[in-house]
């Protein structure tokens, strides 16, 4: 029985709590809104007044560069001589389209040529050819001043044209007056792209370039009654017609806008332009929205925990407890699992390596014949030739000749030490080296077979050095490798040819050019052990060797078809930069 009475006696208590907090909450986000709302009001809207400034400054910085620009063309054309001498001759058959020609060139909007009486003799707009002007104020001015003149004339339709003017004389005497028009109106359609109402006034007030057309021609306050600011800032008012937060510049139909009116340093012209809150409006009722929706949810989850149990919520976090517990378990085997994958991946890396080492070591050992033939076949036509010349009694060109086999000899020396080296892969033997050595090395190894064969080379080497970090017995053996290629092509050939052609630009450029029959499969070409030569010619490794080599030194290797036939095979390296180049000469 005690403990029935004292439930009832504690529960109110609590009530009122519960109540007391919703109070206090609600209260707050009352307040919070209306600071929100009052604070955000005036930072946007004193933000919005600062783009709208910005913009009218530049507006004004365009409309005074166009004038700027369009103000020295008088001058200029005051002085062409083609214009000076059809006003002294009579003769204005060409200059119409001087003028259109000048029109296209500075990008004025019009220009015109007067006489002395004012007629139109030339322009660019063929329709006012022979009009009279005498009266106009532009040709008026003109004749008063001897500098340029602006002029602001009244058209028809309620608009106005703007030009420069300035009166042509030869010794003292008046010959005629150039007339240039500016278009001012292109910025009309420009200021209109944006939301606000922008005119510009001349120093009596009266509205000269505008957004909306009828504003033309009237003061301000003629315009504003005639028509309000566009249809995008009347929808803007709708919206804002009884926020009192907001300053009020100036006001159209009844509701405010923002207004700002600048001074243009030109005939003491100004610049006005009205700016919507529409875009205040937005801004700030999107961020009391946010808080709403906040306080909305900060109210929904306080009522959710309040009618909540106790005891639920113990029963909530223990199962969070057991599912963290779990997912760290998992996490903690799944970090083994990748550890463990990680440690399997590094050995099947090194694994890899080492299969493709022996792979490369593979194809260096099948290349050992098909590199030392070259070597072997010179040595054994220089012994040949050394024998005749025995016979002959002409030892000392016969001693030449063992000279050359000796040079061969250490030339496969040194091959099949750098097949040894094939296996490192790297640039040890790299040093700075003139590629025109490498040519005229690869060519007097080749020497005996191209006698042989009675083949006409064509030979073109820059007179400079061409300087590149290779290694030089690497880039011989790929030369000699082209060489002998063409070689092979041109066997069917009447007059067989060899282009060789070494150009330095960006890259170093050898180019092997003949005269064949051309590549059937350029897909292929580079593959190890592809080759349209009979058995026992070749097991096709010498291009798939001199590929590598070249890749390795930096460069690239590459094969086409020529355009009058025959095949192409261009070798480019990495040029030396000029300083490394000096140092190593």
């Amino acid at each position: 029985m005690s403990i029935a009475r004292d439930i009832p006696q504690d529960r109110p208590p609590r009530r009122w709590l519960v109540r007391t907090v919703f109070a206090a909450l609600v209260a707050g986000a009352v307040a919070v809104v209306w600071f929100t709302n009052q604070f955000l009001t005036q930072r946007f809207t004193e933000s919005t007044r600062n783009r709208a400034e910005v913009r009218m400054a530049l507006y004004i910085g365009n409309l005074r560069s166009e004038l700027q620009r369009a103000s020295i063309v008088p001058l200029l054309l005051s002085r062409d001589p083609s214009l000076i001498g059809a006003l002294n001759s009579g003769d204005y058959s060409q200059s119409t389209q001087r003028l259109i020609s000048y029109r296209d060139e500075i990008g004025a909007a019009s220009l015109k040529l007067l006489d002395r009486g004012g007629r139109v003799v030339a322009a660019t707009d063929r329709a006012q050819l022979g009009s009279q002007h005498r009266n106009a104020a532009f040709y008026v001015d003109a004749l008063r001043s001897n500098d340029t003149v602006f002029s602001i004339v009244r058209t028809e339709a309620g608009g106005f044209t703007f030009s420069y003017s300035r009166k042509i004389s030869v010794a003292g005497e008046l010959t005629g007056v150039i007339v240039v028009g500016v278009d001012l109106a292109k910025f009309e359609s420009s200021w209109a792209g944006f939301s606000d109402a922008v005119f510009v006034m001349d120093s009596e007030g009266t509205i000269i370039l505008a957004t909306e057309s009828r504003w033309r021609g009237r003061t301000e306050d003629e315009a504003l009654a005639v028509r309000s600011a566009p249809t995008a800032i009347e929808r803007a008012l709708q919206a804002t017609a009884d926020w009192a937060a907001l300053p009020a510049d100036a006001y159209l139909s009844g509701e405010a806008v923002m207004r700002q009116e600048a001074r243009i340093p030109f005939q003491g012209w100004r610049m006005a332009s009205f700016t919507t809150y529409q875009s205040v409006r937005e801004r700030v009722n999107g961020v009391l929205a946010l808080e709403i929706m906040a306080f909305a949810l900060t109210l929904a989850a306080a009522f959710y925990l309040v009618s909540r149990k106790a005891m639920n919520r113990v029963l909530f976090f223990q199962r969070e407890s057991a599912e963290l517990r779990t997912l760290n378990i998992a996490l903690q085997r799944e970090i083994a699992e990748r550890e463990k994958a990680e440690k399997n991946l590094e050995v099947a890396e090194q694994t890899v390596a080492q299969t493709n080492k022996l792979a490369v070591l593979g194809e260096m050992s099948a290349s050992v014949s098909h590199e030392l033939n070259q070597p072997l076949a010179a040595m054994k036509t220089y012994l040949a030739g050394a024998r005749l010349l025995l016979k002959r009694k002409r030892a000392d060109e016969a001693l030449s000749s063992f000279a050359r086999i000796d040079d061969l000899i250490d030339r496969m020396g040194a091959i099949t030490r750098q097949l040894k080296s094939y296996a490192r892969r790297g640039g040890e033997a790299f040093e700075p080296m003139d590629l025109r050595r490498s040519v005229s090395a690869a060519l007097a190894m080749m020497e005996p077979q191209l006698k042989r064969r009675d083949i006409e080379i064509v030979k073109s080497l820059p007179r400079e050095p061409v300087m590149v970090r290779a290694d030089a017995l690497r880039v011989e053996q790929v030369i000699v490798n082209l060489l002998r290629n063409a070689l092979d092509a041109t066997k069917d050939v009447a007059r067989p040819q060899i282009e060789l052609l070494l150009a330095a630009g960006d890259t170093a450029t050898f180019s092997v050019r003949d005269n064949g029959t051309g590549i059937a499969n350029l897909d292929d070409l580079f593959e190890p052990f592809y080759t349209t030569k009979a058995p026992g010619d070749g097991v096709g490794l010498g291009l798939a060797i001199s590929s590598g080599i070249v890749t390795d030194l930096g460069g690239r290797l590459t094969a086409r078809n020529g355009r009058a036939g025959g095949a192409v095979f261009e070798m480019q390296l990495p040029i030396l930069e000029e300083q490394t180049a000096e140092a190593a000469e």
